[in-house]
């Protein structure tokens, strides 16, 4: 895809999105039995037979894009994120076991409420504005309405060295970090921070992700605290 001539943002980087979701199928691929199974090897499995044919399609810089290439990408965000939930639940199923090991659930309790911020920050990354490829290549006029504000999109009006890094001054865009950002931000905070969800479906997005993260925190960490009691 050719940049519109009156973009000047550099194509984002591949390797911050591949170091994340590697993390989160390797966290999978660790879960203990008591949580899930060997399913959780075909979650693993599935997500790197995903994953191999975005790379190949955008080995280094994200400028390519095909119908296929965008359909894949918000599967493969899509399904992580879906997954999590369902470990989530299976997760908050081994409270009632008197016998559970609390340092394994609590450690099972990090791992899921990790690949929750980087599954639903990979689907933020996919959705927001047209994807990655389409909010650096084409033209601002172009791009879908977005579904995340962010600072650096009103901030041209502000002083000098803070101006200097909006998006109407030198063509900011939101790359992965900072949906990472704002991700991690709301699972800890359970409400938007820097970044502001304008669309319904980011909003509903939003709320699951912070309720998940909240269900980890306030029930698992809890229950594990009183077994170790």
């Amino acid at each position: 895809m050719r940049q519109h001539p009156s973009r000047t943002a550099t194509a984002e980087h591949r390797w911050p999105a591949i170091v994340a979701l590697a993390a989160a199928l390797a966290l999978y691929a660790l879960l203990p039995n008591a949580i899930l199974g060997p399913q959780r090897y075909i979650v693993v499995g599935v997500g790197l037979a995903l994953l191999v044919p975005l790379v190949v399609a955008n080995p280094h810089r994200l400028t390519r894009q095909t119908p296929w290439t965008r359909g894949l990408s918000v599967v493969f965000a899509s399904l992580l994120v879906a997954t999590n939930q369902v470990t989530l639940l299976l997760l908050l199923g081994t409270l009632v076991d008197p016998q559970q090991d609390a340092p394994g659930l609590l450690v099972a309790a990090l791992q899921v409420w990790v690949v929750n911020v980087i599954g639903f920050t990979t689907l933020y990354w996919e959705l927001d504005r047209g994807g990655p490829v389409a909010r650096t290549m084409l033209a601002r006029a172009d791009l879908p309405p977005a579904d995340l504000r962010f600072p650096q999109d009103e901030d041209d009006d502000a002083v000098t060295e803070v101006a200097a890094r909006s998006s109407a001054v030198v063509d900011w865009t939101p790359r992965y970090v900072d949906y990472l950002y704002s991700t991690l931000a709301n699972s800890m905070a359970f409400s938007a921070t820097d970044a502001m969800p304008l669309s319904p479906r980011f909003k509903l997005l939003w709320s699951l992700q912070a309720f998940g993260g909240f269900l980890i925190l306030a029930l698992v960490i809890a229950r594990s605290v009183n077994i170790l009691a």
